[in-house]
């Protein structure tokens, strides 16, 4: 005699059984990628880089000694990208033209180079063989001490030492025109850009350009008057370039300055 009570006891221990899912693949989805790509521009073929990255809003254009680089989103579509192109052709072609007319001289890392620094040049002072980095300024001098002498290790030193001194100048300065013209002190914060000098946003945070630090005083303290005016204008209005002239009256000419010099700062 069949005994059913035993069957269903089976069949309720298999039910209950906690069934293996098939592993998802753990891979996570990259934050940033670069791809190459080209395209008819003025009768001309352009090849340019896209770099998508995750939270990206929007497309930017950026024309530097490297060419035409977009900024994307990771799912933005080429079409989408290849319309922003053609939009801004002719300012595309302008920049490809000024940029083809100047020449940036590679950075040498050795004793008797140069690099800017507020407007002039230092002459680095290179000592290998020691255990302990450090970099000092005397007068027109860069005294750099570091292990083995390689260029890799001088630039890292001497771009910390730029930082270190960048940071608190800026946020002097951003200090003092902000008292000037009644202003709240913003949040001053250095960045890495090499595409642009200063940002601001509404959490009243101000970021420069460590690079910026090569510039003149007074270029410098064009950028932080037109960094500080967005506190009041967030926007590029006639209201916002009417502050910036009320906080730096020669901008004009400081902007086109920097505008002209600004691949040399960008070297390195």
């Amino acid at each position: 005699m069949v005994n059913f009570d035993l069957f269903d006891q089976l069949a309720n221990l298999l039910a209950s059984t906690p069934q293996k899912k098939k592993p998802r693949s753990s891979a996570p989805r990259p934050s940033k990628q670069e791809s190459e790509h080209a395209i008819a521009l003025d009768g001309r073929r352009l090849d340019y880089k896209v770099v998508r990255r995750r939270g990206r809003r929007g497309v930017g254009l950026k024309v530097d000694g490297n060419g035409l680089t977009v900024a994307a989103s990771l799912t933005t579509p080429l079409s989408a990208i290849e319309g922003a192109i053609d939009q801004h052709a002719g300012w595309i072609s302008k920049k490809l033209g000024e940029w083809s007319q100047r020449r940036v001289v590679p950075q040498r890392w050795e004793t008797g180079a140069t690099v800017g620094f507020l407007g002039e040049p230092l002459t680095l002072m290179v000592d290998a063989g020691h255990a302990r980095t450090t970099v000092e300024r005397a007068m027109a001098h860069l005294f750099v001490k570091v292990k083995k002498g390689e260029a890799a290790e001088i630039e890292k030193a001497v771009v910390a030492w730029m930082k270190k001194e960048a940071l608190p100048h800026f946020a002097q300065r951003a200090f003092f025109f902000a008292r000037l013209h009644q202003l709240t002190p913003p949040q001053v914060f250095l960045s890495s850009a090499n595409g642009r000098w200063g940002s601001c946003n509404s959490r009243r945070e101000v970021r420069f350009s460590w690079r910026l630090i090569k510039a003149r005083p007074a270029q410098i303290d064009y950028v932080v008057c037109h960094e500080l005016a967005h506190l009041r204008h967030m926007n590029h209005s006639a209201a916002f370039w009417a502050e910036v002239r009320r906080m730096c009256p020669e901008f004009e000419t400081l902007k086109k300055e920097l505008d002209q010099h600004d691949h040399q700062f960008r070297a390195f």
